[in-house]
């Protein structure tokens, strides 16, 4: 870790530099004064917090914004280095960040598995991407591009220009770094395909081309051509559950820039190829396929796919229009519908280059643009539309009012669903003519039909948010079926409380069994698992083991019924919000989870930190491979009946404390809102989708991720941990420490609980979070806040206990570095940020552009950056 030190060090001298350049050395002095008190504090040294926290109560407002904006942007360029080293061979050779094929291989030749198993397994390899705009990237665009540049020359490593990245040092500190207005969702899915074009563009034949080493070092053959075991889906643009600003407009705009952008993407790659394959050998089967006047062309490859840029060309041109106008495009020109339009002839050619002995040429740059082709598509991404049940619901409501059916939402579920078969059944159309129905319902059949107009390949699945009933999923497919859609999409319900993921065996059974749903599934079911509402509702171990026994639930069933089940995971870039290390949240899932491919969102700040540069992409996504192939090859344990019961009685415990304080204090809400800034965060413009569900209303009505986000900021984090320790503590006092031990040594998903358990404790601070309460919380509040401190530093000491260790990450020195290297900057941020929500709060200052305002907004930004993740 000296390396990753010293880079910290060194871009910390120069921002220094800048800093002194526009400040001038007092202010600099005055800030490395302050760095340093801050690494006091950390060690803990009381005489250095009083007097920083006198520094900064004497400080005015333009000062603290200029302390405020240089902490962060010290915590940034830890990040940007962080990110270096992740990647460089010295990282890489440590024991506990091993490559992850390699480790796989070494499994492999261990535990003697077949050739054939692996083919088997390489051949179910799926992993679905799906990138969301939950508002949790706090970074604008225009400074993450900023910090890629300065990445780039850092990876040059002794050749880095360092007056080039002076130069971006600069930039990045005289750019505002807070956005003024929120970003609309066209902006959001513009970001989306930039992550695309600027990092997994150049990844994917990266990593496909190890994958491919890899499966011959175990096989003995390549992959075969057709080989896409990754695919890139979205949100941006189609996640309309909360968000009135997703409209069926807007989507028809998304899908238009999405196409564009694949079309000008896959133009580029057409004209490199067009000038490499020169050759004149060629394939009778290539030849054939030629036009006749070209059939005796020395060009052979070049005439083949020149039809195919001119099809990009016209796609580009057209869907450009489209997204500019919002006007549909000339439906007399042909455009790119189909990937099979372009892989089809790529194919072509690279059977002929096999064939004429041109192994090396076929397996080059043509092989990196078919398999870009068949991972991302006509358009880059897949877009999924996700929408509220109840806005289903509403449109049915209007309808049969209309008919003088009753009102659907007075039915029972039995009557719901009675009425959904028999008109799924049902040949005349549903929709009278003569029916204008409300805006809201409107836009839901509007948005339905743009699914209509698109080319199928351009769309993913249709999740329902807030399902509970059989009559939730039926329903969507109803609606498909009455607004004319060829190629219904998939439905997936979304299982997100506790309640509902308790129910989620009993909707699908009920589902399987009705007449004509498989046929409609087509043999494949997807389900979505929710952990942000599910962590939010019961606390993180209830929630977490609800998560794990719907899913092992709906995978035995599934298996009953022969249908295919793909589990859609909709995690989070918290713990509290089901995140954690990838590769060990896929060990830990029920035995057969990944059987039928894994598919997971990526969010906000943790697309940047997982694919933000190509290197990082290539290790996100092999660490996503190796673990589904190991649970494919070597699936977990099936539990013994002894686990479920004791996590069963630990996730009652578990539950009841939680609630006991969210649900049950009368207190809780004023508590939570004056010793977090949890209401100020609604003037940080995140994104797009508004803060609450509803506008009024306390915790339940407060989205998962500014409820997560406000106890990272004070540094409590307590949806995280609440109730997982009493748990621990209770299971312990009733002798169940073998037990637990066994499940530790054997189960790969308790195992993952300690570890998520011991990283969010070691991001917690107690100490930090008590100067929160002093300064901002009513005296007869505080005592809420010191009982939990109390549980948090009981909790630890139950864990470290169980653990046998005395300190939290003695056995993870990366993850402790990391933190470590992160600290000294965040105490000074977290000061700040107390100091100015007392000054905003006293004043009710309710303008945003004030210094004392920029300063509490960039304070949120670099605590967030400081702790690598938002919500």
């Amino acid at each position: 870790m000296s390396a990753l030190r010293n880079q910290v060090k060194a871009l910390g001298t120069l921002l220094g530099q800048t800093i002194a350049e526009d400040k001038g050395p007092e202010c600099l002095a005055l800030i490395e004064s302050i760095r340093l008190q801050g690494k006091a504090i950390d060690g803990g040294d009381q005489k250095a917090l009083l007097s920083l926290m006198g520094k900064i109560s004497e400080g005015d407002d333009e000062t603290l914004l200029t302390i405020a904006r240089a902490f962060s942007q010290f915590l940034n360029m830890a990040n940007i280095a962080e990110q270096i080293y992740t990647v460089s061979d010295e990282a890489q050779s440590l024991i506990d960040r091993p490559d992850p094929f390699a480790s796989l291989q070494a499994q492999f030749d261990a535990k003697h598995w077949h050739k054939s198993d692996f083919a088997k397994a390489m051949a179910s390899l799926h992993i679905d991407l799906v990138l969301t705009a939950h508002p949790t990237e706090v970074t604008r665009r225009t400074l993450i591009h900023k910090y890629r540049e300065i990445e780039a020359q850092l990876r040059r490593g002794a050749d880095a220009d360092n007056e080039r990245i002076q130069e971006l040092m600069a930039q990045d500190w005289h750019t505002n770094s807070i956005r003024r207005i929120r970003p609309t969702p066209v902006d959001e899915a513009s970001w989306g395909l930039a992550v695309i074009e600027d990092s997994l563009w150049t990844a994917l034949p990266l990593f496909m081309r190890q994958l491919d080493q890899h499966a011959q070092a175990i096989t003995g053959e390549p992959l075969p051509l057709a080989t896409a075991p990754v695919r890139m889906s979205s949100w941006m643009g189609g996640d309309r559950d909360g968000n009135p600003f997703v409209t069926a407009k807007l989507t028809r705009e998304v899908i238009a820039m999405s196409r564009a952008k694949a079309a000008e993407l896959y133009g580029k790659d057409l004209e490199q190829l067009s000038m490499e394959l020169s050759m004149m050998d060629a394939s009778p089967g290539l030849i054939a396929a030629l036009p006749e006047e070209h059939k005796n062309s020395e060009q052979p490859y070049r005439e083949l796919i020149r039809p195919l840029r001119k099809l990009l060309a016209v796609t580009r041109e057209q869907m450009e229009a489209q997204a500019r106008t919002g006007k549909a495009t000339n439906t007399q020109v042909p455009l790119l519908e189909n990937a099979q339009e372009l892989i089809a002839p790529l194919h072509l050619c690279y059977h002929s280059l096999m064939e004429c002995n041109l192994a090396s040429i076929a397996r080059g740059n043509l092989l990196d643009v078919i398999r870009r082709i068949q991972c991302f598509g006509v358009g880059l991404i897949r877009l999924d539309i996700r929408q509220h049940s109840e806005r289903h619901n509403d449109v049915l409501s209007e309808l049969t009012q209309f008919l003088g059916l009753g009102d659907y939402l007075n039915w029972s579920e039995a009557e719901r669903q009675t009425f959904l078969r028999a008109e799924l059944d049902n040949r005349r159309p549903l929709v009278p003519a003569d029916w204008a129905p409300s805006s809201d319902v409107a836009e839901v059949l509007d948005t339905i039909s743009v699914i209509a107009q698109t080319p199928a390949e351009m769309m993913g699945i249709y999740i329902i948010s807030m399902a509970s009933q059989p009559s939730d999923v039926l329903l969507v497919q109803l609606l498909q079926k009455a607004c004319g859609i060829r190629a219904p999409l998939p439905v997936a319900p979304l299982f997100e409380t506790l309640e509902d993921l308790d129910n989620a065996e009993q909707v699908m059974t009920d589902l399987l069994a009705m007449p004509g749903y498989k046929e409609r599934s087509k043999g494949h079911q997807y389900v979505m698992i929710g952990y942000s509402d599910s962590a939010k509702d019961a606390g993180v171990l209830a929630a977490s083991w609800a998560q794990y026994r719907a899913q092992d639930a709906l995978i035995k069933l599934h298996q009953r019924e022969d249908l295919k089940l793909t589990l859609f995971h909709g995690r989070g870039g918290a713990i509290g919000r089901g995140g954690g290390p990838a590769h060990g949240a896929i060990l830990s899932q029920p035995p057969g989870s990944v059987t039928g491919g894994l598919r997971v969102t990526e969010q906000g700040e943790t697309i940047r930190y997982k694919f933000g540069m190509p290197k990082l992409a290539v290790r996100s996504l092999s660490l996503y491979a190796s673990a589904i192939l190991e649970a494919l090859l070597a699936p977990p344990p099936e539990p013994k009946p002894e686990w479920r019961d004791l996590m069963d009685s630990m996730s009652e415990k578990a539950c009841k404390t939680y609630r006991s304080y969210v649900r049950e204090q009368p207190d809780f809400v004023r508590y939570f809102r004056q010793g977090t800034p949890e209401q100020e965060l609604a003037q940080l413009p995140l994104g797009s989708r508004p803060a609450k569900r509803k506008s009024t209303g306390g915790i339940e009505s407060l989205r998962a991720i500014p409820w997560i986000f406000a106890w990272t900021q004070n540094r409590l984090m307590l949806p995280s941990w609440l109730g997982f320790g009493t748990a621990l503590e209770d299971a312990l006092q009733h002798n169940a420490e073998p037990l637990l031990k066994d499940m530790q040594a054997h189960w790969p998903f308790f195992r993952s609980r300690l570890a998520m358990m011991e990283m969010v404790y070691s991001k917690s601070n107690a100490k930090i979070s008590a100067l929160y309460d002093a300064k901002l919380v009513e005296k007869e509040l505080i005592g809420m806040g010191e009982d939990l401190r109390n549980l948090l530093t009981t909790d630890i000491s139950t864990l470290l206990k169980f653990l046998g260790q005395s300190t939290l990450l003695e056995k993870d020195g990366w993850g402790q570095q990391s933190l470590d290297v992160r600290q000294s900057y965040l105490v000074p941020l977290h000061l700040l940020q107390i100091e100015l929500l007392a000054r905003v709060r006293a004043s009710h200052d309710e303008n945003q552009v004030s210094d004392c305002n920029r300063a509490l907004m960039v304070s949120m930004t670099g605590i967030a950056a400081g702790m690598r993740n938002t919500g």
